[in-house]
């Protein structure tokens, strides 16, 4: 494009843009004066700059997207993105909203963070997946990007218990990934995959585990199905005491909030009744508020089943097929 005229073909622009961002270097070559660019970044002007070197050809409030590309633009051809924004990207839900780009690159790279860029030079850099034209880091190295960064548990065991839960890495893959890059910030999510190799596929779930084994009880086996002596499926509880034929189930507002959840928990309770199965039923904001009555409810519980003869009944063959309960939510 000759220099002066870019005004008139602002399309030709943004067609060399990524979602209207753009690098100064690359509108000096189609005409634009570098000083202009700078100039139609100040306040009131109708551009925004973003990064060193980087503006938008628009002058709102970028969108991640538009984020993203000036993180992609300010790493080079060897970045790619990681932690939170990769994790959404990948299809998880458990991530807080956030303005940030982490990004990964060799480490020799001499790129250095930036605004609302977060660089991260590494030795271990994994092998890119494109989604949707964006390289990001396998869904397990930008989960563990992710939560090495975090201090509360919580988010941590959501984050990565959804990771496992939805089959989009296993807990040996974490652990591993784990083992291979840096240590600092790997002891609260090295905890938590312990937790889930466990057997906890929920937050809930992870205190609950925490509760039973405050209890003292004998080990539990977690989200297992139970069978009656005539091999008929009779539940999948949260957690199973095979000792005792003991079930716990974690029963949340949102499983039961309508008419269809609380005919699944009723036809359920009637299963373990008439298999006489000892049922203790728990709502997760107990296991926050109240650990201390949920440990006294657990023990009981054990003494009851432990003092009646024990029913026939047993865990499913681990090999066999899921069984037709959906997973509730917690």
């Amino acid at each position: 494009m000759i220099r002066g005229n870019w005004a008139t073909r602002a399309d030709h622009l943004l067609r060399a843009s990524h979602d209207e961002v753009i690098k100064v270097s690359e509108l000096c070559r189609l005409g634009v004066p570098e000083g202009t660019s700078y100039r139609r970044c100040q306040p009131g002007g109708p551009w925004r700059w973003l990064l060193p070197g980087i503006v938008m050809l628009s002058n709102g409030r970028p969108t991640m997207s538009q984020r993203v590309a000036a993180a992609l633009l300010h790493g080079g051809p060897q970045a790619m993105v990681t932690g939170t924004e990769a994790a959404r990207r990948h299809g998880l839900r458990q991530v807080p909203d956030g303005d940030a780009v982490h990004l990964l690159l060799p480490h020799q790279s001499r790129v250095r963070s930036a605004g609302f860029v977060h660089v991260e030079r590494t030795i271990h850099l994994p092998v890119k997946v494109l989604r949707e034209g964006i390289p990001l880091a396998p869904v397990d190295r930008a989960v563990l990007d992710a939560v090495r960064r975090w201090r509360v548990a919580d988010p941590v065991r959501a984050l990565l218990t959804e990771a496992v839960q939805r089959g989009r890495c296993s807990p040996s893959d974490l652990l591993a990934e784990l083992d291979s890059g840096s240590q600092r910030g790997t002891a609260l999510p090295r905890r938590v995959l312990m937790e889930v190799c466990d057997g906890a596929r929920s937050v809930a779930e992870a205190h609950a585990l925490r509760l039973w084994r405050r209890a003292k009880l004998p080990k539990a086996t977690w989200n297992h199905p139970v069978h009656g002596p005539d091999g008929r499926f009779i539940a999948v509880p949260d957690a199973w005491c095979d000792d005792v034929a003991l079930a716990w189930e974690i029963d949340s507002f949102e499983w039961h909030s309508d008419a269809k959840g609380y005919a699944r928990t009723v036809a359920r309770n009637t299963r373990y009744a008439g298999a006489g199965i000892v049922v203790v039923q728990t709502l997760p904001s107990r296991l926050r508020d109240d650990p201390v009555g949920v440990v006294s409810d657990l023990r009981t519980a054990y003494e009851a089943a432990k003092a009646r003869p024990r029913p026939a009944v047993s865990l499913a063959d681990p090999h066999e097929p899921a069984s037709p309960e959906a997973p509730r939510p917690h």
